[in-house]
């Protein structure tokens, strides 16, 4: 299927934005260390084209996870993000699918746990943006991360405050 220039153009400002943001370096691990890993059976995560800091992520999630991970660039990010109705308030640089969830963004691990063993009615999470100090970005954290249910009744309702 040939690019168009729209398509392009999408892709590019998804990019920009997001490569902009700072992926460089790496947050401080210690606050993200696990007591045991995350058991889930197998995940796709897709990536931003160009970003460096979704590759930090999955690296993250491979360190804290056991089961296989899998990570693709598909050609249009905003058509993954509008297929797994990700809201435009709430979407950053990676959409994670796991399970029967969709992960967007830069989601500690101890939150994919809760919401794995919860298992609440909603599509999934999202921490928007690309917060400094989350897991695969750098700089330090600045405050409390509010990360957000997707979907079901608590449609965008705060899911937990870190």
């Amino acid at each position: 299927m040939p690019i168009t220039r729209r398509t392009a153009v999408r892709t590019l400002a998804t990019t920009g934005i997001f490569g902009v943001a700072g992926c460089l370096g790496s947050s401080d691990a210690r606050n993200w260390d696990l007591e045991e890993n995350v058991a889930i059976a197998n995940a796709q995560q897709y990536n931003a084209p160009g970003c460096g800091c979704c590759k930090q992520y999955a690296s993250y999630l491979r360190e804290n996870i056991d089961g296989k991970l899998t990570e693709t660039v598909p050609e249009d990010i905003v058509r993954i993000k509008e297929k797994y109705n990700v809201p435009e308030d709430l979407r950053s640089c990676h959409t994670l699918v796991l399970e029967d969830y969709i992960v967007e963004g830069h989601v500690p691990a101890q939150v994919i746990g809760k919401l794995l063993t919860e298992k609440p009615a909603i599509n999934g999470v999202a921490l928007p943006g690309m917060p400094a100090g989350t897991p695969g970005m750098g700089g330090t954290k600045q405050g409390p991360w509010t990360v957000y249910a997707i979907g079901g009744e608590q449609a965008q309702e705060t899911y937990v405050e870190l």
